[in-house]
């Protein structure tokens, strides 16, 4: 019989998109091997048509499991749910599931593409100030609709996959010089999160790809 191959994740270590990912293979105890994708080396390893074939986006990330490739970080964590759905990511409770998707797209849909790396470049001067616009006007959103889904997490007291989208996404903001002062649910949720093995374990600073000068 043959072996069963392991999960292959595209990645890029401070990809916001692929952290996503990351903590749902490890919240699930997911085994995978990474294939990084440098973003930034000769002109971005994503653009080069070997990856296209890959992921026709030209984006991270990208699983390739069960005999298919999947992208889309929410796509791929709505297909791990559905096949290995233990531990859950989407509450059963329908309210709260809605609530799930909702705060997650307000993320991945409503913040982090207005700031990513391909934007930006295209943004030129003034990226700075650009991503701070977009990240605050989305968290003033997002601090108030926490202030009614949240417990100890985003969505009552269990991790959902709104809360692998809230982490990386406070990484963003820290790195773009954003006060998180305004935001006490956001960062009360963030701290919380990050005390998780999962969290720690998919951290940007402590991926294969990680750079020396951003290793933990």
């Amino acid at each position: 019989m043959a072996a069963v191959e392991k999960p292959l994740l595209f990645s890029y270590f401070r990809s916001s998109c692929s952290w996503r990912v990351r903590i749902a293979l490890a919240l699930k105890g997911i085994q995978f091997d990474q294939c990084p994708i440098n973003l930034i080396q000769d002109g971005g390893q994503q653009l080069t048509d070997e990856f296209k074939r890959v992921n026709p986006m030209q984006q991270v990330p990208a699983l390739r499991i069960d005999g298919v490739t999947i992208s889309q970080s929410l796509a791929i964590i709505e297909y791990l749910e559905e096949t290995r759905p233990l531990p859950p990511l989407l509450p059963k409770d329908p309210i709260k599931r809605a609530q799930c998707r909702m705060l997650s797209d307000h993320i991945t849909s409503g913040i982090q593409p207005l700031q990513n790396l391909f934007v930006l470049q295209k943004v030129g001067d003034g990226k700075l100030e650009w991503a701070q616009y977009f990240i605050m006007k989305g968290f003033q959103a997002l601090e108030m609709s926490l202030q009614e889904t949240s417990g100890k997490y985003c969505v009552g007291d269990e991790v959902t996959m709104a809360d692998l989208c809230l982490v990386p996404q406070v990484a963003n903001a820290d790195r773009y010089k954003v006060s998180m002062t305004p935001y006490p649910t956001i960062s009360r949720i963030n701290e919380a999160l990050l005390q998780l093995e999962a969290f720690q374990v998919s951290h940007p600073s402590v991926q294969p790809d990680t750079p020396q000068d951003f290793q933990a």
